[in-house]
């Protein structure tokens, strides 16, 4: 199997991975969005506490690189909860459609906080993607509109959490990015979850363990995935996520997405596949004219 191959394969178990997640956040039933989001992070903080302990590194990085580590942790947390309060009020795919903007917000990040030029193209797919999700949302200046901006809020900040992780690039290893961002939102959450908790039963128990094991594969997949290949040339296989998630919807909770919500992810997932043809394009080009320069 090909390196590009098996990051197809790795997203498209990650998007799986973070599918279920959401299916099971939502099964779990009526609990303060705090408490679902803390038994998340607290099961991916063991699991990743034994990669990093049985490849001895360091539990919480290097020194120097703490500041980056403590802002992509404090935006990742705050992405989680808005991601899970959206994830127990809308339709499945609806949330997760809507966090599919985080890639779109990312390139204005970047462009704004990291000095890195958006094309024409760039933009104009970032203006296409805003409208589909006008379409997802579907604005009525009501109180339901709530858990729908607070699905896009959650969307920004996912993508100020990767703004972070485009700086620290390799400087961690993943296992213990991962580690530091689980074990940082476990402890800011402790204090939410001990006045709001609420008691469990087994079942609900065994819903947000789960929840937390499949977020770890979801995080691993996609790590491991843009190890193999770029993320500019698989990237888009990750809005599979969508699917998965529409038929966990209509299979698990009778929740069918409404016509203009399908129509707000074709149009996103539109945006997305121009931007993977043009940036495949583009690194063809860059590619050739780099062996032409080889050959002279």
């Amino acid at each position: 199997m090909s390196d590009r191959n098996k990051g197809i394969l790795l997203l498209l178990v990650s998007a799986l991975g973070f599918s279920l997640m959401g299916a099971f956040v939502k099964l779990s039933g009526d609990l303060p969005t705090a408490q679902k989001a803390f038994f998340r992070n607290i099961v991916a903080a063991a699991i990743t506490l034994g990669f990093v302990l049985r490849h001895r590194e360091r539990l919480f990085g290097k020194k120097e690189h703490q500041k980056l580590l403590l802002a992509r942790s404090a935006l990742g947390a705050v992405g989680i909860v808005a991601n899970f309060y959206a994830i127990d009020h809308l339709v499945l795919s609806d949330a997760e459609m809507l966090n599919k903007l985080s890639p779109f917000i990312l390139i204005i990040f970047c462009a704004i906080f990291l000095k890195e030029k958006a094309l024409k193209f760039q933009i104009a797919a970032i203006l296409v993607a805003f409208v589909g999700a006008l379409f997802i949302i579907q604005p009525q200046f009501s109180v339901q509109i709530l858990p729908y901006i607070v699905g896009v809020v959650g969307a920004v900040f996912a993508a100020g959490a990767y703004t972070f992780l485009r700086v620290l690039g390799d400087k961690e290893k993943y296992y213990t990015v991962v580690f530091y961002f689980s074990f940082f939102t476990t402890l800011i959450l402790l204090p939410f979850m001990i006045f709001l908790y609420e008691p469990m039963s087994w079942q609900q128990w065994s819903l947000l363990i789960l929840a937390g094991a499949f977020a770890t594969v979801g995080q691993f997949g996609i790590t491991l995935a843009y190890k193999f290949a770029p993320a500019n040339e698989i990237s888009i296989f990750f809005y599979s996520t969508v699917v998965y998630s529409a038929l966990l919807s209509i299979v698990l909770f009778g929740q069918v997405p409404t016509l203009l919500s399908v129509l707000g992810y074709i149009i996103i997932f539109g945006a997305s596949f121009y931007m993977f043809l043009k940036n495949n394009r583009m690194d063809k080009k860059e590619l050739k004219q780099e062996k032409q320069l080889q050959t002279s």
